[in-house]
């Protein structure tokens, strides 16, 4: 029900789209103008609710905030395609979404104390047993609700707040810094020298992946067989998946730990994608690692310094000359200073080489500076008095 609210609004919305933009830029003196449509923005959406329930009594089973949000994410959906995102980025044009494209519903607000135990109540849905991922802290209270349907069941994702726990670190140390190297051979090299091993989880499960595809392909189409087949796909794709993506979890946190401020290539990941290696990039899940990094970074205060990728297995690090050297070679020697180390480890402390120019890290350096000098010329006017 939900599904078809959300493809009946974006029609509407595409609906006075076409009926009110002209799809040339000249026309004729004497012609036909059609009659312009009101915007049918959020507000006035919202308001044909209480008219669906009466049209259509079987929506009454929903609660009000569940269809709210519903118009909430078409009016998201439709300026990002319109207007763009708050950096001006516009999405491409909205789909229509299929059953079983449409998987989550969220309630924008929930009571407190609707989880007790492993009990959480939904309004108008009723009290669900759910299995907790880890205890909810004193303290915090839950804000918003989504259930989402996955290849391997439904899960419930809380939103948290608690004004008591600070977001941001006061300060970070802007000396404690590395850079870090994504690749293929090694999944990660910082500028120390610290490597991580790659773990290809998508590739170890290529035999078990073909033979439940081939299942799918022997099946007849529409059949009840063909459909537990491709839920048996989806539920071995799900497993590889987050796999990945807690390697990714436990690997930034892993730095995040040891360094204050990370510098990384800013990669055009779909583009490399494209290439013939497109397989092992997208099964070791650069660009979704090096969001996880980006965010954790963000929530702990700390800093995420992205730096200009070109050169950096070219270039140097010791002297700045440039050493060509073609992709299949993964050694680094310099002719001109003797520098002899691995071609990635030599691309990480290139990383890190562009990033301690950067301004927030000089700005940073400045401040502490002036806090020595500070303390050194007060320290004996303390002493004195």
């Amino acid at each position: 029900m939900l599904c078809a609210q959300y493809n009946y609004l974006l029609a509407d919305r595409f609906d006075w789209y076409e009926r009110n933009r002209s799809p040339i830029n000249a026309c004729p003196l004497v012609c036909y103008l059609p009659e312009l449509r009101d915007n049918p923005d959020y507000y006035s959406q919202k308001k044909t609710l209480p008219q669906l329930k009466k049209t259509h009594p079987w929506y009454g089973e929903i609660y009000s905030q569940v269809l709210q949000d519903i118009v909430k994410r078409v009016k998201v959906t439709f300026d990002r395609f319109l207007k763009g995102d708050s950096n001006g980025k516009r999405s491409g044009r909205p789909r229509f979404k299929s059953r079983e494209r449409y998987r989550t519903f969220t309630y924008p607000q929930v009571k407190d104390g609707c989880l007790q135990g492993s009990l959480i109540t939904l309004p108008m849905f009723g009290i669900v047993k759910v299995i907790l991922h880890r205890p909810i802290p004193n303290g915090f209270k839950i804000k918003t609700a989504s259930v989402t349907k996955k290849a391997d069941g439904y899960y419930l994702t809380l939103s948290l707040e608690d004004a008591t726990v600070p977001t941001i670190k006061p300060d970070f140390n802007p000396n404690s810094i590395t850079g870090i190297d994504v690749g293929l051979k090694e999944f990660l090299t910082t500028s120390e020298g610290e490597t991580v091993a790659i773990p290809q989880y998508y590739r170890k499960s290529l035999k078990r992946l073909r033979i439940i595809q081939k299942r799918v392909s022997r099946r007849k189409k529409g059949s009840n067989s063909r459909k537990k087949a491709v839920k048996q796909l989806g539920k071995q794709h799900k497993k590889v998946a987050d796999k990945r993506k807690d390697f990714h979890f436990k690997t930034a946190n892993n730095l995040l730990k040891k360094y204050d401020v990370v510098a990384v290539e800013d990669l055009n990941v779909k583009g490399l994608a494209r290439t013939r290696l497109a397989k092992s990039i997208l099964d070791a899940g650069w660009s979704s690692f090096l969001s996880i990094l980006t965010n954790k970074a963000v929530n702990a205060g700390l800093l995420v310094i992205p730096v200009k990728a070109s050169g950096t297995s070219q270039d140097c690090s010791s002297c700045g000359d440039k050493v060509p050297k073609k992709l299949h070679i993964r050694w680094h020697d310099c002719p001109n200073c003797g520098c002899s180390l691995d071609r990635d480890h030599n691309a990480a402390r290139n990383i890190k080489n562009r990033a301690e120019g950067h301004p927030v890290l000089k700005a940073k350096s400045l401040l502490s500076d002036s806090r020595i000098v500070l303390e050194a010329y007060t320290e004996p006017v303390l002493r004195s008095v």
